[in-house]
């Protein structure tokens, strides 16, 4: 009878992500935290917004910020392809869009396959970076969206991500 409840305890101690790329490499996100996933659509350029703000869409009436993961992340703009998408994500009573090169999937991961980030990684700035988790020979890095898009740290996020540009707004 041990056996018989073996797959039932696993399916209980996962959790379940959605996959995307962004420059070849492989993140997730909660899947509690995703509306929806589309093709970007029409996005309405906004004046006087940092550059990894591409700009607002219209979602069935409600007007969303969409921001580029790449530019945010400090790599270079890339033209939408068929295989670019907006992962449409809610934090709080806020609504985003986060545009990404593509999503690979939506995957269960076995909860001791999910490590936290070590401080070395996020010990300057925000902590976006939840953790790491493995699915087969893939190493995902899992993003916790609330942190990552929360207005008070996206420039944060993007001076991380920029070579060249301190980390931190701490005076010396």
């Amino acid at each position: 009878m041990e056996s018989a409840r073996t797959p039932d305890a696993k399916q209980a101690a996962s959790a379940q992500f959605v996959g995307f790329e962004i420059n070849g490499q492989k993140y997730l996100f909660r899947i509690e935290r995703i509306q929806e996933i589309i093709t970007p659509g029409s996005v309405t350029r906004v004046p006087d917004v940092p550059a990894y703000v591409v700009g607002v869409s219209n979602l069935r009436g409600t007007i969303i910020p969409v921001i580029d993961l790449r530019l945010l992340f400090g790599l270079d703009s890339r033209e939408p392809n068929a295989d670019t998408r907006t992962i449409v994500v809610n934090i709080g009573n806020r609504t985003m869009g986060c545009m990404v090169d593509a999503v690979s999937q939506v995957i269960r991961i076995p909860v001791d396959q999910i490590h936290s980030a070590p401080d070395a990684v996020a010990a300057d700035g925000p902590r976006s970076v939840e953790g790491f988790a493995r699915a087969g020979d893939d190493l995902f890095i899992l993003l916790d969206v609330g942190s990552l898009l929360d207005p008070a740290s996206l420039a944060g996020v993007h001076r991380a991500g920029v070579p060249g540009v301190p980390h931190s707004d701490k005076a010396s």
